[in-house]
């Protein structure tokens, strides 16, 4: 089933495709948005479309992307068009055929490749969303204050306002945020581009086995950021782990700012789905504070 008539007419004269007879095969649909694979004429598109408020969202997204395919270093698909209608906001990508796999060795040195592109400061030109939550990106000189500052606190705020679970877990972590300096002391990353959002839903292979990632977060951040999402659900080889540390050494510490920079995810599933994310969290909380001891 397609798009809502207004929806279809404003996609297609985004692409300047008025005259062109087009049909939208059913790209599937998730929490978040309803897809499509437009075709028109031996031509493809991938359509993305959310409610009218999260154009700035798929505006941010597309920002993104074009920050990734500028690093040269790992595809992504190309942002064409983003609009919207009274009703809806929609973004069009180039058509990628994209399949299983491409969480391999391929990945892992293309990831690495990716995180040796360095911004000054630690931060990204403009907000975004990680999922459909709010993602501040201030500028910082100060890795540790941007990440307690910009990732955890926020996220400990839409915990205390979500349940009395939620206000819980806010009480204990801020006395969290107070260790943010000394967990992280002594480490001293790069400011390197980063995916922001990769589990392994967010990565896949064209039938060529080149890697594509895609639906980022992007900002310039720790590259451990990254990686320590590639472990939070799995669905990576150890190929990929083992190439990316073969390119990209990691310093001493890594599985204690692991647990730290996953907390910010699973406090964000907290927000958006509840459930066992909660005590996810909580227990990752008391783990780090009993760390900073």
């Amino acid at each position: 089933m397609g798009p809502a008539p207004a929806l279809h007419a404003a996609v297609l004269a985004a692409l300047e495709l008025t005259s062109e007879p087009c049909e939208w095969g059913g790209g599937g649909s998730s929490s978040l948005n309803a897809t499509w694979r437009l075709s028109c004429r031996g031509r493809a598109w991938f359509v993305k479309a959310h409610a009218a408020s999260g154009r700035a969202m798929l505006e941010a997204e597309a920002h993104g992307l074009r920050a990734l395919a500028a690093a040269g270093a790992v595809r992504v698909p190309a942002p064409l068009a983003v609009g919207g209608t009274a009703q809806h906001a929609f973004l069009v990508l180039e058509w990628l055929p994209i399949g299983r796999g491409g969480r391999d060795a391929k990945l892992g040195r293309a990831l690495a490749r990716l995180h040796a592109f360095l911004h000054t400061r630690f931060g990204f030109e403009r907000d975004n969303t990680i999922g459909t939550t709010a993602q501040r990106n201030a500028w910082s000189d100060d890795w540790a204050a941007f990440f307690r500052d910009e990732r955890l606190a926020p996220q400990l705020a839409l915990a205390a306002a979500r349940s009395a679970e939620g206000r819980s877990i806010a009480r204990v972590g801020e006395r969290l945020l107070a260790c943010v300096p000394a967990l992280l002391r002594g480490h001293a990353p790069g400011a390197s581009l980063l995916h922001g959002d990769l589990w392994s839903g967010n990565a896949g292979a064209t039938p060529d086995g080149e890697p594509v990632i895609f639906d980022p977060a992007a900002y310039y951040g720790d590259r451990e950021a990254d990686l320590a999402m590639t472990e939070l659900f799995g669905g990576f080889g150890g190929d990929f782990h083992a190439a990316y540390r073969e390119a990209a050494p990691l310093p001493p510490g890594y599985p204690v700012r692991r647990e730290l920079y996953n907390l910010y995810h699973v406090l964000n599933h907290f927000h958006l789905f509840g459930g066992g994310y909660g005590r996810q969290a909580g227990g990752m909380i008391g783990r780090l504070l009993a760390e900073a001891d």
